[in-house]
C-alpha cells in the first residue's frame, strides 16, 4: 500500500485559488440575482418606534425595504447548540428582525434589496429609523460587575459553570509560595479575509443556499429549523471558504435572512456582511476579567490553585469561553477551584474563536507559572517538569499519549534555552532589552458527537472519487481527505478527486475545535479502506482472477494494483471490467467513542524572544518556536503552516488585538481593519516549528488529534514571559502595549 500519510503534499485546491478559478459564496451569480444589505440598529438596548423607508425606496435600482413587520415568523425559538453536536447550530438563542426590540448595537433591523450591490448600500444609507433607546445599557464589565453571577451551566449546557477537587483552603493554607494576579483581556473578532455570505434561491418548495461556513450540514439543519420545512427540502453548497477562525463555525442569522428575502420577492439573493457587519453579526471572543492564584511549596510543587473568569455574555444565553479547565489538567495539583462569573449585557451572544478558552486560559496559567519559577529560583521548564503528570488530574486515567517532556526537550534545543541568564534586563542589543520566555500548550481532543460518513467509489479506469459534505475553511482539509483516501485504497494521489461542500454528500459535521481531520479522516479511512477490502474480497472469489482462492489477508494494494502470495497480480481496473462493473462503491462510517480507560489532551511547549525598546517601550519578537505532539501528522507542508499561524496569532493576541467598546454609545469603536490591529508581513519574526510524533493507539484509528488550535494557546503567554525578562515588568493585560511598559 502506497504510503501517502503524512507526506508534504501541495494543496489539491492551490491551483485553483491562485488562477482565481475558485468561487466563494459572494461570487456566486444566478440569473435574476438581487442583492440585499442589512441594516444594524445605531442603539445598544430599546425599541424601534419607526422605519422610514421614503427615501431608500425613492433611490434607483432599490427594490424593497423590509423589516420586522414583512419578514416571517421563525418556526422555532433557536436553541443555542455546538456545532460539535452535529445537529442544529445556532449561534445564539435570539432571532432578529421577529419584532422591535434592540437588544445590541448592529443587530440587523431591516434589510434593503436592491438591483445591484451598490444600489442596496446607497439604499441602506437611506432608510431612516427612530429608537427609543434604554437609559440602563450594559457594554462594558464594569457597569454590571455589581450584577454577575455563576451560571449552572455554559457552552448550551454542556460545561460546567464551577469545577473543583480537593480542599483548596487547605492547599492555599499549605503553600510557602504564592502567587496571585488579575489578568485583562480585551475583546477580540475574527476577521478572516472572505466576510460571511449567503446567496438563497428557491425552486418552488426547494431551497438552495451558498454559505461561507464550516458545516454545510450545520447551515442546512440549522436554517430548516428556523423555517419550519422539511431538512430535505434544502441543499446548501460551500466549495470555498476564505478563513473562518470560529466566525463561520457557529450559524447566524444572515443565512436565514437571505432565504426569507428571496422568498418575500421570488428571486434569489445574496447577502453579504460588509467588513463592520463582521463585528456585530457572528460573534466575539469576549473581553473578561481573570483572577488566579497558584500556592506551591518552596521546591515549586503546587499544593492549589484557583482561577476565575468574570465576562459579559448577552441578555438571552450563558455563554464564557471555557478558558479556566486547562487550568486543571495540564499539572499535577491535589486542590483546584474554578468558576465562570458571567454578566447579562447587551451584546450578541460571543462565540468560538480560534483556541477558544485556552488560549486566554492559558496565558494565565502559564504566565502565573512564569512568576511562581522566578519566586522559587527554577528555571521555568525545570518548575513545569516538577509539576508535570502522567494521568489527568481531575479522573486520574492516564493520557492515551502526551510527548510533552519531549517537547520541552527539543523546544529548548531547537530555541538555544541552556545557558539562558534568569536575570531580567540581563541583556542588551545597543538601545533594545532582549528578553526570552516560554510556556507551555494545551488543547482539548474533540471527537463530534455522531456518527461521520464518507463514500469512496471506484471507476473502472482506475480513478477514484471520495465524497464528503465537509468544509475546507483554508486549513487544507480537502488535501489530506486525498491523501487518506488515496492510501486507503492503495491508488496513486492523481488517481483520487475528493467531492466536499455539499450537503448531497454524506454526512459530515461542522469541522470545529480541530476535530475536522479527526471526524473527516476517520471518515474517509472507513470508507477507503473498506472500498479496498471489498475489492479484495471480490477478487479472491472471482474463478477468473489470478487472485482467485488466496487469503484476503495476504493480499496487499499498491497503485491500484492488487498482489497476493507468489506475485500474483490484478489491478482494480481489470477487475471491474471483466464483471463489467463501470464503478462501485462504499459508505463508511466513523463515530467517535471516548476511550473509557485514557484521557484525551494534545500537548507542545512554546518559546518567544522579544525586544523591548527601553526608552520608548516598543516590542518586537525576534522569534518563536514551538514544538507539539499531535499524534499522526497527516500532512506535513500543511501541519506547519496551520501551526505556525497560529503561533503569529497568538503573537497578535499578545501584542496588538483588540476591540474598544465606547460605553457611552454601547457600540465598537474600531470595527475596521484600518483600526484593529493584526501582524502584517513586516511583522511576521522567524518562526521555528516541529512535532513530536507520539503514537496513540487509543484515540481514533488514523491516531490523529488535531492542529488547528493548539498552535495559537501557549504563544501570548510565552511572549509575555519574555517581556518581563527583557523589562522586569509583569504585564497583566493583553494586548501589551506600550503604555503598560512605560
Amino acid at each position: 500500500m502506497t504510503a501517502l500519510i503524512g507526506e508534504p503534499v501541495t494543496r489539491v485546491d492551490g491551483r485553483a485559488k491562485v488562477t482565481g478559478a475558485a468561487k466563494y459564496t459572494a461570487e456566486i451569480s444566478l440569473p435574476g440575482l438581487r442583492h440585499a444589505v442589512v441594516v444594524g440598529s445605531e442603539i445598544p438596548a430599546g425599541q424601534v418606534t419607526r422605519i422610514d423607508a421614503a427615501e431608500a425606496l425613492a433611490e434607483p435600482g432599490v427594490l424593497n425595504v423590509l423589516t420586522h413587520e414583512d419578514m416571517p415568523k421563525i418556526a422555532n425559538q433557536p436553541v443555542l447548540m455546538l456545532s460539535l453536536a452535529g445537529t442544529i447550530a445556532h449561534g445564539q438563542s435570539f432571532f432578529p428582525m421577529q419584532d422591535s426590540t434592540i437588544h445590541y448595537a448592529g443587530q440587523p433591523v431591516a434589510i434593503v434589496v436592491g438591483q445591484t450591490l451598490d444600489a442596496a448600500t446607497r439604499g441602506a444609507e437611506l432608510v431612516r429609523i427612530n429608537y427609543e433607546e434604554s437609559p440602563e445599557s450594559i457594554t462594558v464589565i464594569d457597569q454590571g460587575r455589581d450584577q454577575s453571577y455563576i451560571p449552572e451551566k455554559i457552552l448550551a449546557g454542556l460545561a460546567p459553570g464551577q469545577m473543583s477537587r480537593g480542599d483548596i483552603a487547605k492547599g492555599l493554607a499549605e503553600a510557602e509560595l504564592t502567587v496571585e494576579g488579575t489578568f485583562t483581556f480585551a475583546a477580540n473578532h475574527h476577521n478572516p479575509i472572505e466576510m460571511s455570505a449567503s446567496v438563497a434561491s428557491w425552486e418552488g418548495d426547494q431551497l438552495t443556499l451558498w454559505d461561507a461556513t464550516h458545516g454545510p450540514t450545520a447551515t442546512q439543519i440549522s436554517v430548516a429549523d428556523l423555517l419550519g420545512i422539511p431538512v430535505s427540502r434544502i441543499r446548501v453548497i460551500t466549495h470555498f471558504v476564505g478563513g473562518s477562525f470560529g466566525s463561520k463555525a457557529m450559524i447566524w442569522a444572515h443565512p436565514t435572512l437571505a432565504a426569507m428575502t428571496a422568498k418575500i420577492i421570488n428571486r434569489p439573493v445574496k447577502l453579504a456582511l460588509t467588513r463592520e457587519q463582521m463585528f456585530t453579526g457572528c460573534g466575539l471572543r469576549e473581553d473578561n476579567e481573570q483572577t488566579i492564584t497558584l500556592g506551591a511549596t518552596a521546591e515549586g510543587r503546587l499544593t492549589a490553585i484557583r482561577h476565575h473568569k468574570l465576562s459579559i455574555t448577552s441578555a438571552y444565553d450563558d455563554w464564557a469561553e471555557p478558558a479556566l479547565g486547562s487550568s486543571g489538567e495540564l499539572y499535577a495539583c491535589e486542590n483546584f477551584d474554578a468558576a465562570y462569573h458571567l454578566i447579562k449585557g447587551n451584546t450578541m451572544t460571543p462565540t468560538f474563536m480560534r483556541g477558544p478558552g485556552e488560549a486566554a486560559g492559558m496565558a494565565v496559567l502559564e504566565c502565573a507559572m512564569d512568576e511562581l519559577a522566578e519566586k522559587a529560583g527554577l528555571d521555568p521548564i525545570e518548575l513545569r517538569l516538577r509539576n508535570h503528570t502522567d494521568t489527568d488530574p481531575n479522573s486520574g486515567r492516564p493520557y492515551s499519549s502526551k510527548g510533552l517532556k519531549e517537547c520541552y526537550q527539543r523546544g529548548a534545543e531547537l530555541f538555544g534555552w541552556a545557558g539562558r541568564d534568569p536575570r531580567p534586563r540581563s541583556q542588551r542589543d545597543g538601545d533594545w532589552l532582549i528578553g526570552t520566555g516560554m510556556a507551555s500548550a494545551l488543547y482539548p481532543v474533540y471527537g463530534l458527537m455522531n456518527p461521520q460518513r464518507a463514500r469512496a467509489r471506484l471507476y473502472a479506469d482506475g480513478t477514484a472519487v471520495i465524497q464528503i459534505a465537509a468544509s475546507d475553511i483554508g486549513t487544507g482539509a480537502a488535501t489530506v481527505l486525498t491523501q487518506i483516501g488515496a492510501e486507503g485504497l492503495g491508488l496513486p494521489l492523481d488517481r483520487v478527486r475528493v467531492e466536499y461542500g455539499d450537503t448531497d454528500l454524506p454526512f459530515q459535521a461542522a469541522s470545529v475545535g480541530s476535530a475536522g481531520s479527526t471526524a473527516g479522516g476517520n471518515a474517509v479511512h472507513v470508507a477507503a479502506t473498506g472500498l479496498r477490502r471489498q475489492l479484495i474480497e471480490q477478487a479472491v472469489a472471482d474463478e477468473n482472477s489470478p487472485l482467485h482462492g488466496a487469503d484476503p489477508d495476504t493480499i496487499t494494494a499498491t497503485g491500484g494494483l492488487m498482489t497476493g502470495p507468489g506475485g500474483a497480480k490484478e489491478s482494480y481496473g481489470e477487475l471491474l471490467s471483466r464483471n463489467f462493473i463501470p464503478e462501485t462503491d462504499y459508505l463508511g462510517s466513523y463515530h467517535h467513542k471516548e476511550p473509557e480507560d485514557y484521557a484525551l489532551l494534545n500537548f507542545g511547549a512554546q518559546f518567544a524572544e522579544v525586544a523591548v525598546d527601553a526608552e520608548l517601550g516598543i516590542v518586537r519578537v525576534r522569534r518563536l518556536a514551538g514544538v507539539f505532539a499531535p499524534g499522526r501528522v497527516l500532512n506535513r507542508k500543511t501541519a506547519r503552516s496551520q501551526l505556525m499561524g497560529g503561533m503569529l496569532w497568538g503573537m497578535s493576541q499578545a501584542l496588538l488585538e483588540a476591540t474598544h467598546m465606547d460605553p457611552r454609545y454601547g457600540r465598537w469603536a474600531n470595527p475596521s481593519l484600518g483600526d484593529y490591529l493584526v501582524p502584517v508581513n513586516a511583522d511576521a519574526p522567524e518562526v521555528m516549528v516541529e512535532t513530536v510524533e507520539v503514537e496513540d493507539r487509543f484515540i481514533n484509528p488514523l491516531g490523529i488529534k488535531g492542529i488547528g488550535e493548539i498552535g495559537m494557546v501557549g504563544m501570548a503567554a510565552a511572549i509575555a514571559n519574555a517581556v518581563h525578562h527583557a523589562t522586569g515588568k509583569r504585564v497583566r493585560s493583553f494586548p501589551i502595549t506600550i503604555e503598560s511598559l512605560l
